[in-house]
């Protein structure tokens, strides 16, 4: 041999059938290359497997049973970098080498390179999302479970009716609010994780309103409602905004806000205790929603100023393309007066229609303090609070 041993690896009875790769790999990782290492062992076909073995991997046998380690594992890894600092996300763009790897991963080079167009630390993040996911995965509830369904809901037809016609409406903007998110789900690059598991938990929970609004619905065999022309018009121009935070901030800050406005209202005027429960539920969900949009688009402004303009002419550019469309549906207008009224009298009538104003005033004022938020003066705010689609959503 051309130089001396520098250890031995005793396989005993352990065959290459059964793991003995293992044992040597562990030899020869802790050695530079060019080192021999002998293994011994008494399984019959210990030379022949060992000789295969090391030529696969890369070494070479300087006598029976010696192998010299070669250099091909560590030219491998010679130019492979890590994906990343696991507890850390960067905060510039992740690179597309990096792929499906785990954050923090050794990643080999010359491996696929996915086009994730979403992954910039500016275009996606907000630092409450691991947070939010925590509180989402903990906030968990089932339908079948968290609602008593066999609750007492004997209302008059004309109030059943009411309570349908919003249960229809709200299914088709619940639907709407789980397409938005899911359709740039596949575009957000894996390294912001927290970002990918926290949109995937808000389309499960639209996913589960959608669930519980159609069996409310459906509850007592009542025919569903109607669904407004302007009102789907409303909804699909929110589909149709292909840039992630102006869609997040016209879906979450502005459209979801005010729905937390309108299921607060639902649930102080539901006509029956399984209605209740499902705006009360639904109404947490929809705060989380609503926080990460909003922390979103707080770091994009802080991050980019200019964002701030953008988000004004989409405000502006929505509203132009539905000038000419109908808003909220007057019948879902109208079964919201009848909830809040209470009663078949004009007096009750009456204050079913203001109560129902102030909740379009509570919805304008919610919109204001969030645009203030992210820096417009608040005149500026009630500006574009008052050009808000009003189909609410």
């Amino acid at each position: 041999m051309n130089g001396s041993v520098a250890r031995t690896v005793d396989l005993g009875d352990l065959g290459f059938d059964r793991g003995a790769h293992l044992l040597v790999d562990h030899a020869l990782r802790a050695v530079p290359a060019g080192t021999l290492v002998a293994v011994v062992g008494r399984d019959p076909a210990l030379g022949v497997h060992l000789a295969v073995w090391a030529r696969r991997r890369g070494h070479r046998l300087e006598a029976p049973g010696v192998v010299v380690k070669g250099t091909v594992e560590a030219d491998r890894w010679g130019d492979a970098t890590r994906a990343g600092d696991p507890d850390a996300v960067t905060d510039d763009r992740a690179p597309a080498r990096w792929g499906l790897a785990a954050r923090g991963a050794l990643v080999e080079s010359g491996g696929p390179q996915p086009g994730f167009d979403l992954d910039t630390h500016d275009v996606v993040w907000a630092d409450v999302a691991a947070r939010l996911y925590a509180q989402a995965l903990a906030g968990q509830w089932d339908p079948a479970v968290a609602i008593d369904w066999a609750a007492q809901s004997d209302l008059p037809v004309e109030v059943e009716d009411a309570v349908v016609q919003v249960m229809t409406y709200l299914i088709e903007n619940e639907q709407a609010a789980l397409t938005v998110p899911a359709r740039f789900l596949g575009r957000i690059h894996p390294h912001f994780r927290e970002i990918v598991q926290l949109l995937a938990v808000q389309v499960a929970d639209e996913a589960r309103h959608v669930e519980v609004f159609t069996r409310r619905a459906r509850l007592h065999g009542r025919p569903f409602g109607v669904s407004g022309a302007g009102g789907r018009a409303s909804l699909q121009s929110l589909l149709d905004e292909p840039d992630f935070t102006l869609a997040l901030f016209l879906l979450s800050v502005l459209g979801e806000g005010s729905f937390l406005n309108l299921l607060s209202f639902l649930e102080q005027h539901a006509p029956d205790p399984v209605t209740r429960s499902i705006a009360r539920l639904v109404l947490q969900d929809e705060a989380r929603h609503v926080a990460y949009g909003l922390a979103h688009v707080e770091l994009a402004v802080a991050a980019d100023p200019a964002v701030r303009g953008r988000l004004r002419l989409a405000i502006e550019r929505r509203h132009d393309a539905l000038r000419d469309t109908t808003g909220l549906n007057e019948a879902v207008h109208d079964a919201l007066v009848v909830l809040a009224a209470g009663a078949w009298n004009a007096d009750a009538i009456a204050t079913g229609v203001e109560r129902v104003r102030a909740l379009e005033a509570d919805m304008d004022e919610g919109r204001r303090r969030r645009l203030t938020r992210i820096g417009f003066a608040p005149d500026d705010a009630a500006a574009l609070s008052a050009l808000h689609t009003r189909n609410f959503m």
